[in-house]
């Protein structure tokens, strides 16, 4: 037997003329490695060494897919948001029945390609597909960097490019008449904020006091509150780095403010028992507001309005838009929204630039406005 340096393994010739490595895996049994030639075998020793020196099952490429998913959702759990791996085991689960027993190394281009044409016949949506190619691509780029396959082959596949979610937002005019019915509500304080600051719906039921200065005419977002499957309502850090962020009040937005405080107080001083989460917006007795709660709320409010149905999370969308029709620079926009790059703010928002360049062109005319004169004579 050829051996090599202590902890690197062993390397062979077998009897039937095939090289074999062996490495021992930490606290379990030797594995081998086939090859024709020393070399080889003792590159496929290498590969083995690196990979247990990730953390990685040395075997994940031989394995299946679903196997190799199963320690991508473990490995990457830490970093995800609870709803993401949810979501992000939703699409595995579509996709397993379709390729889970398909070695991780042997999935191609065409499997993948056919494997989206066969759930669209199966009634899976446009968008469901696209998530699925969403998450298998992200699964394959992170086998391809940790060296267990050599490239990733969702890169070749074209995925359902399903047609683009209108947008639901209301008009400055709406708003206000939205405003003007809800005011003296309980609920009104909350559709003030959201709608003058385009907080989330999360960022916003999850704001405390402490996060607030109406003396500076503030509020920093630090965190969200969420409902996690069979866990409740918890606080979870901003959705990326750029929603963590400070955003400047207006007038009415620190007025409304103000007004909650005061409700907020007589509420605890009818309260049996008062539970004192520190939390803007409550419950009757203190504590967080449920996300169904708040979406019931805005509906019953636009409908006794008389106004077209939108979510909550369109008063986001209602902010951005009133802002840019108004010839708000995109760049504050994306500041004021938490948005990761400004370019989603144009993708988002790319109805609404045409008010930007009539300010440009308005902004030009002004400039220019000393060079006019008569005709050229």
């Amino acid at each position: 037997m050829d051996r090599r340096q202590q902890g690197l393994g062993a390397v062979y010739r077998r009897r039937d003329g095939r090289w074999e490595g062996q490495i021992r895996i930490r606290g379990g049994p030797r594995r081998s490695f086939y090859a024709r030639t020393r070399k080889d075998a003792i590159h496929k020793l290498a590969e083995a060494r690196w990979t247990l020196g990730q953390g990685l099952p040395v075997s994940s490429g031989a394995q299946s897919l679903s196997v190799y998913f199963d320690y991508w959702l473990t490995a990457n759990r830490a970093r995800l948001r609870p709803v993401t791996v949810a979501t992000y085991a939703v699409d595995i689960r579509r996709l397993t029945p379709f390729l889970g027993n398909v070695p991780l190394k042997a999935i191609t281009p065409g499997m993948i390609q056919s494997t989206y044409a066969a759930m669209l016949k199966a009634g899976l949506s446009q968008r469901s597909v696209e998530q699925v190619h969403t998450v298998l691509h992200r699964a394959l780029s992170h086998a391809m960097h940790w060296g267990l396959t050599s490239r990733n082959p969702a890169q070749l596949v074209s995925p359902p490019r399903p047609s683009r979610r209108e947008m639901t937002a209301l008009s400055g005019a709406q708003l206000q008449r939205l405003l003007a019915h809800t005011e003296g509500s309980h609920r009104h304080p909350l559709w003030v904020l959201m709608a003058s600051t385009g907080l989330r719906k999360g960022e916003a039921l999850g704001l405390g006091w402490q996060d607030v200065d109406l003396d500076a005419r503030k509020l920093t977002v630090r965190r969200a509150l969420q409902r996690q499957p069979g866990i409740g309502v918890v606080f979870v850090p901003p959705k990326s780095a750029k929603s963590r962020r400070t955003v400047y009040l207006s007038d009415v937005g620190c007025s409304v403010l103000r007004a909650q405080r005061r409700y907020q107080e007589a509420c605890r001083l009818r309260a049996k028992e008062w539970l004192n989460s520190g939390l803007v917006f409550t419950n009757l007795q203190g504590g967080p507001l449920e996300s169904g709660e708040v979406n019931r709320a805005l509906t019953q409010a636009l409908r006794q309005a008389g106004l077209p149905h939108i979510r909550v999370h369109d008063l986001r969308h209602t902010t951005a838009s009133i802002l840019l029709e108004a010839g708000t620079h995109p760049k504050i926009v994306q500041d004021l929204l938490g948005h990761s790059t400004i370019r989603l703010t144009l993708d988002t928002y790319s109805h609404l630039t045409p008010a930007l360049h009539r300010v440009a062109a308005q902004t030009m005319d002004v400039v220019l406005g000393c060079l006019r004169q008569g005709p050229l004579s």
